[in-house]
């Protein structure tokens, strides 16, 4: 994606005019399942919202929704995060405009299924860029003002699975999940006294868009219903686990996958066992 390319974005504000105090927050993969219920939740809560998603039709429409039902202003930018430079486009775009995003979601992700070494390695590589590379950038550059302002909220959205054993297929997804827990942790530690809170979301199955796109939705729909988390509850956990008193640095919700990750460490071998189990049954493996 070149920068002429990048830049076809627009801004669509609320009837009434924004003030020096509008407080905004940056969504990624704000288009559709738990990026667009974040924006409906921050939105709800009084933020504006830079929407950043690949679709620029559905951020158009997520924005006019917002704007009907909260008079919320949106700064609509499509981007592929899958381009190394729509990290910097993103924020030179946010100091063209002088906007401070204040509320970071690190949300844009996806699964790529099979075995490793049968996927193209330049999905490989874009996935990679997707679930770290652009995470990692983005925060590096928004960061510096919220820590010169003392303020600011930071989630990554991350998985379960990053918490117990690895699986077969979706090779680097547990891996990249991973990585975004143990990077939070730091960063929630670096910024503890510097007014900036992160935290870090992990969420187990969820009804979303998100089998629809890695095309597992009918292995997936097999699993049994106490295993899947509401994606509403899902953000307002989240939500409330970064702008608590105490925050929850790794906020994992369902009591069955707070419990799944205690027994995962708790009980050698037993987290490598429901893995293998659960990677027969419920992965696309071609």
């Amino acid at each position: 994606m070149t920068a002429s390319q990048f830049l076809t974005q627009d801004m669509e504000f609320s009837p009434q005019p924004l003030t020096d105090d509008a407080r905004w927050a940056l969504v990624t993969g704000a288009s559709a399942g738990i990026g667009r219920v974040f924006c409906q939740q921050l939105a709800a809560q009084g933020w504006h919202l830079v929407l950043v998603a690949r679709r620029a039709d559905r951020l158009h429409a997520l924005a006019a929704d917002l704007k009907k039902r909260h008079e919320t202003a949106c700064l609509v930018l499509p981007a592929d995060l899958a381009d190394p430079g729509a990290s910097a486009h993103i924020a030179d775009e946010l100091a063209r405009r002088d906007i401070f995003v204040e509320f970071l979601v690190n949300n844009a992700g996806y699964g790529q299924p099979g075995y490793f070494q049968e996927v193209p390695w330049a999905r490989h590589r874009d996935f990679v860029q997707v679930m770290v590379l652009a995470v990692c950038e983005l925060t590096w550059r928004l960061l510096p003002e919220m820590q010169q302002r003392k303020r600011g909220f930071i989630i990554n959205v991350a998985s379960v699975a990053g918490l117990v054993s690895g699986s077969k297929a979706h090779t680097l997804y547990g891996a990249a999940k991973a990585f975004l827990i143990n990077f939070s942790e730091s960063l929630a530690l670096e910024n503890e006294s510097r007014g900036v809170r992160v935290s870090v979301l992990c969420p187990g199955f969820t009804h979303s868009e998100f089998h629809d796109v890695s095309k597992t939705r009918d292995l997936v729909n097999r699993l049994p219903s106490f295993m899947w988390l509401d994606t509403d509850a899902v953000v307002a956990y989240g939500l409330d686990s970064v702008t608590r008193k105490r925050p929850r640095i790794v906020a994992v919700p369902g009591l069955f996958y707070r419990f799944l990750v205690w027994a995962n460490h708790a009980v050698p071998g037993l987290g490598l066992a429901f893995s293998r189990r659960l990677s027969r049954r419920f992965r696309k493996l071609d």
